[in-house]
């Protein structure tokens, strides 16, 4: 049995995934994070340490001392390497976790990049560019989620990149109707996110608005799912354009009611405006729902996206473009069933679970076939 020592963060969902995913593939598994997981996020044979630090801590930005505080695990990790010696060391996330990975020199080692740990943490300083720089020449892989992700890391590498997509699962983001907060006659826009800025929310409420009054004999609602640093903001601008009665703010929610809130949906939109969007998770969630998608133009989404087939791509922070293929989306129900369907037959084609657990897998066997 193949013996893997992952370390990542245990909260985040993805993780959850993929150990659950491996573990029921007959892997021996060992997760090390830097947080206590509750016992249910995870099948009952993987083995989980955890090196706790204070809440504020684990919610810095990466800097460089945060990086000082992940070092005080190093010793905690070389004890687990003694002890477990596992097959393969596997960091989720090219600065904190991969940064202690790299400084116990153990091989085989691979790095899997998830977002910002590329496109933000080595534009940081020189100091964090060489930290990143080091960590990826000490991994024998490494794996990213996107083409322009992986396109992006090697600006500071010359390592051969694979890229594994984090993957749906297509049995429980499947289509279905879940009617929570809505009438059926309503046609319902809008996005399942976290509120950050980046994730351009502020663009979906203004277009809503516009469609809104041009479409007065339609019934629009607008869902705005998630929690974050500007949902406050937003249901401000809510309230200013006079969108209240038409708009539910569902706040953080949790992970497992995350299907049903994609299901509410009649047309799903993600206006991110930074380039760092590096993959494009929550698209292809709402494709799996087979809802059509309207996206921006930007960063990794547009590989997961199929402009005029599965929805839509616009410019970002383009709010006229915007708001006239929601607009399009909202007159054309046949188009919309359309292009839901081929979204859905798209992610089950390219981007299911599955498919991407075993690219991960085959990944680990040439791995282990070239120690």
């Amino acid at each position: 049995m193949t013996k893997l020592l992952i370390c990542a963060d245990p909260a985040a969902p993805h993780t959850q995934k993929w150990v659950n995913g491996l573990a029921e593939m007959n892997y021996e598994i060992l997760l090390l994070g830097f947080s206590n997981p509750k016992e249910e996020w995870y099948n009952s044979s993987v083995r989980i340490e955890s090196v706790n630090f204070s809440e504020n801590l684990q919610k810095k930005d990466d800097g460089a001392i945060s990086k000082v505080v992940y070092v005080k695990a190093l010793s905690k990790l070389r004890e687990l390497l003694r002890e477990f010696k596992p097959d393969i060391l596997h960091a989720h996330y090219a600065t904190s976790y991969a940064l202690l990975c790299a400084l116990t020199n153990y091989h085989p080692m691979c790095i899997s990049v998830w977002g910002n740990d590329v496109f933000v943490f080595p534009n940081l300083s020189i100091l964090h560019k060489k930290i990143f720089q080091f960590n990826l020449n000490r991994a024998d892989k490494l794996f990213s989620t996107s083409k322009i992700m992986a396109k992006e890391i090697l600006k500071y590498t010359n390592k051969n990149i694979a890229v594994i997509p984090f993957g749906i699962d297509t049995k429980i983001f499947s289509p279905g109707s879940y009617m929570k907060y809505f009438a059926e006659n309503d046609v319902v826009i809008g996005a399942v996110k976290t509120m950050e800025e980046k994730y351009g929310i502020e663009y979906l409420i203004n277009a809503f608005s516009i469609v809104s009054q041009k479409l007065k004999n339609t019934s629009l609602k607008l869902l705005i799912v998630g929690g974050g640093r500007m949902l406050e903001k937003y249901k401000k601008l809510v309230a200013d354009l006079d969108l209240v009665e038409d708009t539910v703010f569902t706040g953080r929610v949790d992970y497992k009611t995350v299907p049903d809130y994609h299901r509410n949906l009649s047309i799903a939109v993600y206006p991110s405006t930074e380039s760092g969007e590096s993959f494009g998770v929550s698209v292809l969630e709402s494709s799996a729902c087979a809802k059509p998608v309207i996206a921006s133009n930007i960063g990794g989404l547009p590989e997961v996206v199929v402009d005029g087939v599965t929805g839509f791509l616009v410019e970002p922070k383009n709010i006229m473009k915007l708001s006239e293929k929601i607009e399009k989306l909202v007159v054309d129900e046949e188009l919309r069933t359309k292009m839901g369907d081929q979204g859905r037959k798209f992610v089950i084609d390219t981007y299911s679970f599955e498919k991407n657990l075993n690219e991960q897998i085959q990944q680990y066997d040439l791995l282990l076939r070239n120690v």
